[in-house]
């Protein structure tokens, strides 16, 4: 009876101390260059272990803070914006497994295509292109993924 319980405890106690490392892995990241004074309620990317969870980016010129007219500069601004929250982490656009790209006009596909293409070296990430009704700020594209360092 006495082992019997010993090891109940001894299982317990293992559950326990495996979730609470889990707990602790989990960081939210914020980028450097985010104004202190942006307290919108979400992080940049969530870090659970080797495991980034990006949070969706917009490409946002940064003078004006809108769209910019041509569709190529705005999808190399959003995967500018992914580049730079992997790079705070170590970690590179090779690092991605996972994308998804939200887009307002479908016909666009083409373009974005071939920006993104270039941000790749060693073969691409599993991606989704959905097709929205509108973004945040007039935007065309966002994009969020999930990137383990390799």
């Amino acid at each position: 009876m006495r082992s019997f319980a010993a090891k109940a405890l001894l299982v317990v106690l293992v559950g326990a101390s495996a979730v609470a490392a889990t707990a602790e892995e989990r960081r939210p990241v914020r980028l450097r260059s985010r104004d202190a004074k942006d307290q919108r309620p979400f992080s940049d990317a969530v870090r659970v272990g080797q495991t980034l969870y990006l949070a969706g980016r917009i490409g946002l010129d940064p003078a004006t803070q809108k769209p910019p007219a041509d569709v190529a500069t705005e999808v190399r601004y959003v995967m500018e914006e992914i580049k730079t929250v992997l790079a705070q982490e170590g970690m590179t656009m090779d690092d991605l497994a996972t994308v998804q790209v939200f887009c307002t006009d479908l016909s666009l596909y083409g373009t974005f295509n071939d920006v993104y293409r270039t941000y790749f070296t060693k073969g691409f990430p599993a991606r989704a292109f959905i097709g929205v009704a509108s973004l945040l700020a007039g935007g065309r594209f966002e994009v969020q993924g999930t990137a383990v360092k390799q």
